[in-house]
């Protein structure tokens, strides 16, 4: 199908700006990043916001892991306009340098449905800036995505931004439509949020949102409802690792959150953090790592590794780090270790435990090799942590 047909919307579109930059969408938020040209960021350096509004329509598509497998995912917006005045957020209220650019539902969904067809885009993340408060701009969202559902028939996966302060009406409404909703907490507390976004109410608006969407879940089991996640805009602010991953691991437990996002504070000029320096990448990936511990790996955020005022070492992943302190002088037995204690090993994770198990039921494991073929990959990181049938794991040295 042929893309001048609205040419006008797809024009729009490309001047909405390149949300890769800052709405991670899918299970590998740092991957989307990458493949976004104007964002700088790898391990160990800090990101830099040098551009914030794409230059290319293609800049608005990233290749995103849902689900269902990686898929090429439209990241727009309905509006670049906000009356809200988030200090780190390009698209605040007053911002000279954000073009503002408004996008009907109906041109939406129509633009939508002509990058689905044409095979350019096979997905959808929708936000938007606050116009006429939050309600009537969480309706115009949910107007656009139930045109793309009903009126195109798109089944496909969409991801849907929750305003602060939607009704709940509106968020059931969401959570039929979409397959994942946001509903981004941004600071850890409450006083880190007013810091960073003072308009914005952090129990009323937004966590009270959260564990209303899990309460919605169990109030309709028979229906397919969307999963939630949050975003933590990391570093701005004074705020911790620990602080991030406590209320992580509370709406995990309590929220049934899917994932937090942690992103890396970049500056970004003409807002009032523009001087603020930048967060590490490292930081966020030590976050993410944590994070996954706490969700995947039955971790107590007690058990995480802190330092100081209450950060992760950068140096070295936590998981590493806990066991360079635990196991070092007490390594595991894998012939006889449970599944959590064997998802402590450096290494190993779920399916590797879950192979070893099964494994050690055919016979005695005695070396890395016996590790490696059950399907170890990390085998020889997990080698100083652990013992084989009672004896210290030797591992192989690299030939000179």
């Amino acid at each position: 199908m042929p893309i001048h047909s609205v040419p006008d919307t797809f024009t729009k579109m490309t001047q909405m700006g390149d949300l890769t930059l800052f709405e991670p969408a899918g299970d590998a938020p740092q991957g989307e990043r990458k493949s976004a040209s104007p964002f700088s960021f790898d391990a160990g350096r800090a990101p830099t916001h040098e551009r914030f509004q794409s230059g290319s329509l293609a800049d608005c598509i990233s290749a995103v892991s849902t689900p269902n497998g990686k898929k090429p995912i439209l990241k727009t917006m309905l509006t670049t306009a906000c009356e809200r005045n988030c200090y780190y957020c390009p698209f605040r209220a007053g911002r000279t340098k954000t073009t503002r650019v408004t996008i009907s539902p109906d041109d939406l969904a129509k633009g939508f449905d002509t990058l689905q067809r044409s095979g350019q885009a096979d997905g959808l993340f929708l936000s938007s800036g606050i116009i006429k408060g939050s309600v009537t701009t969480q309706d115009k969202l949910l107007d656009a995505v139930q045109i793309i559902r009903r009126r195109y028939h798109y089944k496909g996966y969409v991801h849907l931004k929750i305003m602060p302060g939607a009704e709940r009406d509106q968020l059931y409404r969401a959570m039929q439509l979409a397959d994942r909703i946001s509903i981004n907490l941004e600071g850890a507390t409450a006083e880190r949020l007013q810091a960073l976004a003072p308009k914005k109410d952090f129990e009323v608006e937004l966590l009270r949102m959260l564990t209303m969407a899990e309460q919605l879940r169990r109030d309709h089991p028979e229906e397919r409802l969307a999963r939630s996640v949050t975003q933590f805009v990391v570093g701005a602010v004074g705020d911790t690792d620990l602080e991030l991953l406590s209320t992580s691991a509370n709406l995990y437990q309590h929220a049934g959150l899917t994932r937090a996002y942690y992103s890396a504070f970049g500056p970004v000029t003409q807002t009032p953090f523009e001087n603020v320096p930048a967060v590490s990448g490292t930081r966020e990936h030590r976050l993410y790592q944590a994070s996954f511990l706490l969700r995947d790996y039955g971790w107590e955020v007690e058990d995480l590794p802190f330092v100081g005022v209450g950060n992760l070492r950068q140096d070295v992943d936590p998981k590493q780090a806990w066991a360079d302190e635990h196991l070092r002088r007490a390594p595991i037995e894998v012939m006889t270790a449970e599944r959590t204690a064997l998802m402590r090993i450096p290494g190993i994770g779920p399916v590797a435990a879950d192979a070893i198990l099964k494994g050690r039921k055919r016979g005695q494991l005695h070396d890395l090799n016996d590790l490696a073929k059950l399907g170890v990959h990390g085998a020889e990181r997990a080698a100083p942590y652990v013992t084989l049938s009672g004896r210290a794991v030797a591992v192989q040295q690299p030939l000179l």
